[in-house]
Parts: structure tokens; sequence; C-alpha cells
């Protein structure tokens, strides 16, 4: 095993923002062909249905595409189908290209749905795709012939047609074709692709490679929690690989400054560029949503930034340190801020709730950051 190359933290966390596209203004150019090319490189966009701003899917991919518009996410999953939805470590946009690797997951779904589907039979899910088939694709409201229940559960709902509609998801029988707001259309999922037979799953080692490459592609440096986030079954298979390629020269060990226990890998090419690359974003501002990619592992982000961030939505208010729905403010390679913003939709405007500094300050920090809250107003409400 070769000796790990050391990196102090602001160089690790350069080359981590440099693979997130958000050391530059607009990485992956603009037009609506832009939101397909961030999801192929993130690999993935999580989706959450908070909305006191605008929602985390189309807060990520403006972060990092300055002419973003919603109808360009719509056009990319509803017509374009280069991207679709389906479970990573939460719900999120991923590139269809990669559906296949999601294909055997659907499959031990279906042939294991797990206690929350116990309530669903096969005769529901035969009768509902038997509707959608004959019908067309459909959402939960147009389900009106459901006898309503009392909800067992906070996230459930009153129609018990919404299970079966999830566990068809999952399996892979249906796929979500549209959506109207945050709610979804259900259609066939071989109808929706055009597919004369569904893809083949891929083995289990292809499958690995596809997380490790992801993970690679999305992060610069990886580590095993990096690139298992919430799927430690796989940490193990994962580490086989990570060996096999740096025996082979694909992968180099990696030392960050703090964390010297924990394992990293990077491609020496890939470091070998960013020695050479001029950082180009030292003024540049980012607003970044709590479901960022480059927020949401939160121990990767304090070990890189140095910032703890808290997600405060479900804390009791009296415990609120940062707000309910903070967001980290990047400037150049540091957070500086964290800022709790909310919509006030009657009059297009956010309203900051609370503005917390992280760390020093510089004279041009409030300016910038005003500037940046301004555009980022615009597109909040932007038709």
């Amino acid at each position: 095993m070769p000796a790990p190359i050391s990196l102090t933290r602001r160089e690790a966390r350069r080359i981590w923002m440099r693979a997130q596209g958000l050391d530059r203004a607009a990485p992956f150019g603009g037009g609506a062909d832009a939101t397909r090319r961030a999801v192929e490189h993130l690999g993935y966009v999580q989706i959450d249905t908070i909305n006191v701003i605008e929602r985390c899917h189309h807060h990520i991919l403006w972060s990092r595409i300055p002419e973003y518009r919603r109808a360009h996410l719509q056009q990319a999953q509803s017509t374009d189908k280069s991207v679709f939805e389906y479970w990573t470590h939460a719900l999120a946009y991923v590139p269809t290209r990669d559906l296949r690797f999601f294909i055997d997951d659907m499959r031990r779904r279906r042939a294991a749905p797990g206690s929350w589907f116990d309530s669903v039979t096969p005769e529901e899910v035969r009768k509902l795709l038997g509707r959608i088939r004959v019908e067309g694709a459909l959402s939960i409201r147009d389900i009106e012939d459901d006898v309503l229940v009392e909800k067992d559960h906070a996230w459930a709902s009153r129609k018990p047609s919404k299970r079966a509609l999830q566990l068809a998801f999952l399996s892979g029988q249906l796929t979500i074709s549209a959506r109207e707001g945050m709610v979804k259309r259900y259609e066939l999922i071989g109808r929706h692709f055009g597919w004369d037979s569904p893809p083949r799953p891929v083995p289990a080692a292809r499958k690995l490679d596809y997380l490790l490459d992801r993970a690679l592609r999305a992060q610069g440096i990886v580590s095993l929690d990096s690139a298992c986030h919430l799927d430690a079954s796989r940490k193990a298979g994962l580490r086989e690989r990570i060996e096999g390629r740096v025996a082979r020269g694909r992968l180099v060990p990696v030392s960050v400054a703090g964390a010297e226990r924990v394992g990293h890998w990077a491609c020496p090419a890939m470091l070998a560029a960013a020695r050479v690359e001029e950082f180009a974003g030292e003024d540049t501002v980012h607003i970044l949503s709590p479901f960022d990619p480059l927020v949401i592992q939160r121990k990767r982000l304090e070990l890189m930034f140095g910032y703890t961030h808290r997600f405060e939505a479900y804390v009791p208010r009296t415990k609120r340190v940062f707000g309910y729905f903070a967001l980290p403010v990047l400037v150049g390679d540091r957070v500086v801020a964290a800022i709790d913003l909310k919509a006030d939709r009657a009059r297009n405007m956010l309203q900051v709730q609370q503005w917390n500094w992280i760390g020093p300050q510089q004279a041009t920090h409030s300016r910038l950051i005003e500037d940046a809250l301004h555009r980022f107003e615009q597109f909040q409400f932007e038709t």
C-alpha cells in the first residue's frame, strides 16, 4: 500500500468544491440541457417537501446553474426523460442513464416489500396497474373511490391506495412521469420510457463500481462513509473495490489534516490537476440548501470546512441556534454565515429570520451576500 498523500483541509475542501461544481459560476453551462448535465455529474439531486423557501431540488440545481428554471427539470423528467425519480439515500432525481443500476434494488423490493407495506395486497397493486394501463398516468388525487382511513403515521395518507402506488413505484412497476408541485403522477415504467423490455440488472460488483465512480466524480476525495452515505451494508464490498484500484494504481490513499485515521482516496490525475489549477471562486457566493450534496453529509462538512451545520426544522423553537431553516453561505471556500430565510409569497419577498456569522468576517462579506440574496429572491418568485 503506497504512503498516503497529505492534504490540508483547505486543499481537500477545494477539491470537493471543484467536484461539486461550486468553484465557478456556471460549470454545467446554460439552457435546459444544463439540468441533465448537472444531475449526471452529481449522480443524484435530493427531493424534499419542505417549502419554507424554494424546494431543495430546484435550489440545488440553481446553485450550480445560474440560468436554471423549474421548467427545465420538468422537461428533463417528463419530455426528455433524461432523469427519473428513485431512492438513493433519500428520494432523488437520478440520471436515466444510470437506471440499470437500480433494477436489482427494485426487484428486491418487489420480493420483500417491508413492513410498511403489510397492508397492501397483490390484488390491490394489480388493480391499480390495470387502471393506469387503461386510463393513463394518474396521481393520488385522481383516485376518488378510496375508503378514507385514519392515518397511522405522520407521513401516511388517508387514502389506502397511496401505499399501493408507493410500492409499485419502489418495485419498479411504476415511475413518476411528472410532478405538479409535489403531487406525483405515476405511469407504467415501460410505457413512460418506451421500453420493449426493461434494462437488465447489473452484477453486484458493477453496482459497487458505479457507486465508487459516482462518489469520485462528485466528491473528488472519497471515504467509505462518503461513498456509502446511509448505505453501510455496501462498505465491505466497496473497500475491496477501492483496494483493487489502489493495487492497480487507479486510486491513491489520501490523508486529510485532522482526520488522519480516516481512510480517503482519490484519482491520481485529479490530484495532479488540483495541484496546478487555480481556485477560481474566491469571491463566489453560494447560498446552499441544507439538503445540498455539500451539506447533507454533516461529518464530512465539519471535517473539511470546520463548520457544524444544524438542521433545526424539527428542533423545538427554544433549542434552535441557527433558526428553523438555516442555509449555509459559502464565500469562496469558507462557510461564513448561516441565514434562516422564509419566503413571503404574498409580497414576493424573502424574509431574513436570523443571520448568524460563522467565524471571522471580512468587510466585503455583507455586500457579497446581500447581492447573492437579491439574486436568490428573484429566483424564488420567477414565474
